[in-house]
């Protein structure tokens, strides 16, 4: 609604002002007449105080009589606050015991939380002994500080991909998507998605040269990378394979360069680590397999291509099996092996040098014909190695579905 504004009416003037006949003075002696202010807007006739527009007299907060309110005891309060926390009890017993006295000599407010204070500090104390007493307070403060050591070990665990370092195993809740932004670190003895076996800085770009380029170069040299951390391959399960993270784009304009490279299951999570290399393997294991494991990489880059379409491809690839097995005979014979190896990787030797005759045999085809009558001779006369690797204590049986017997 619309306020109205207040009317001002004057009276009329129908005389000029009169002045009023003043009395006689009374006689000397008599009592002089009292004078009493004229009415006012805040004022009756005869009443010597006005009240004005912040209460009656006695000032701001006043009390009915214009006494001051009761103050609280303060040490009232703080035996309150001390009786709930458990650690300050005793303090809180103290604190209301000498409040209570102090409240009736100086007529404070707080009586009543005095004595709460005092029962709930004197309820405190009571349980604090007891917990100390059976243990209970130790079996909560170890779980307490348990579930903090947890959860800061969590955080701690969390990592972005690239500072992931060398052996460290971890859990990638996002491996599926496109992008990961953050990894969790645990212990190899647990399941988990993948195990770091390196990484490296890409060069030679000035600019951002395309994620294709970069894959490129990462299959290539984390091959190199995850065959150098995991030499004994037979111990690795089938379902893990090599896996990597690149820089994107946007962490590429911010100076990021890094390649991380990883072992990682592609289904389902796996235990324990897949480490084998010098940190780990013996000098004799270590030179068996360094003879032994360039055959394997070779015969996995086979051509995808038949023969029939590209001989000369295939023909160079049995080429380079070829000289992996005269490397591995000449590797194998430069080393003296250990008495329970002795024979078994003499046996290996002899069955290099007969295989290395039917693969000269499939390197040197004329033609895609005489190369398909060479090639199953040739698979088939590949050695079993299982016997030397058991008796240098290497795994010796090859993982489910591996296409070699190398």
């Amino acid at each position: 609604m619309r306020a109205r504004s207040p009317v001002r009416t004057t009276a009329p003037q129908e005389h000029p002002p009169v002045d009023p006949i003043q009395p006689p003075p009374p006689p000397p002696g008599s009592p002089q007449p009292q004078e009493w202010p004229a009415p006012g807007p805040y004022t009756s006739p005869g009443m010597p105080y006005a009240a004005g527009p912040y209460g009656p007299p006695g000032g701001p907060g006043a009390g009915p009589h214009g006494q001051p309110p009761r103050s609280t005891s303060g040490l009232a309060v703080a035996s309150l606050v001390s009786g709930v926390v458990c650690c300050l009890a005793p303090l809180g017993l103290v604190l209301g015991l000498v409040a209570l006295p102090r409240i009736r000599k100086r007529g404070q407010a707080g009586k009543g939380l005095a004595i709460a204070g005092i029962v709930l500090s004197a309820l405190s104390c009571v349980l604090l002994v007891l917990g100390l007493v059976t243990g209970g307070f130790s079996s909560a403060w170890s779980g307490f500080k348990k579930g903090v050591e947890e959860g800061v070990d969590e955080a701690a665990r969390s990592k972005s991909p690239f500072s992931l370092r060398t052996g460290q195993c971890f859990s990638d809740h996002g491996k599926t998507k496109d992008y990961t932004t953050e990894v969790t670190v645990v212990d190899c003895a647990r399941p988990h998605d993948g195990e770091v076996t390196g990484g490296f800085e890409v060069t030679g770009f000035t600019t951002w040269p395309g994620e294709d380029a970069i894959d490129a170069i990462a299959e290539k040299r984390c091959e190199t990378v995850n065959l150098a951390y995991a030499m004994d391959t037979w111990a690795i399960p089938e379902d893990v394979w090599l896996f990597y993270y690149l820089p994107s784009s946007q962490s590429w304009k911010l100076g990021d360069r890094t390649v991380t490279c990883a072992l990682a299951g592609e289904k389902k999570p796996f235990s324990g680590s897949l480490r084998s290399d010098a940190t780990t393997l013996d000098a004799d294991q270590t030179h068996f397999l360094k003879s032994l494991n360039p055959i394997e990489t070779v015969l996995y880059r086979e051509p995808e291509e038949d023969p029939d379409e590209d001989f000369a491809a295939n023909k160079a690839w049995a080429g380079e099996v070829l000289a992996a097995i005269d490397g591995a005979h000449a590797a194998l014979g430069r080393h003296s092996w250990p008495g329970a190896a002795t024979k078994p990787v003499a046996t290996l030797r002899k069955d290099l040098a007969a295989t290395s005759k039917q693969w000269r045999a499939l390197a040197t085809a004329a033609d895609a014909d005489a190369y398909w009558e060479a090639y199953d001779t040739a698979f088939d006369a590949l050695p079993a190695t299982g016997d030397a690797r058991g008796a240098l204590g290497l795994t010796d049986t090859p993982p489910e579905g591996a296409g070699t017997s190398t």
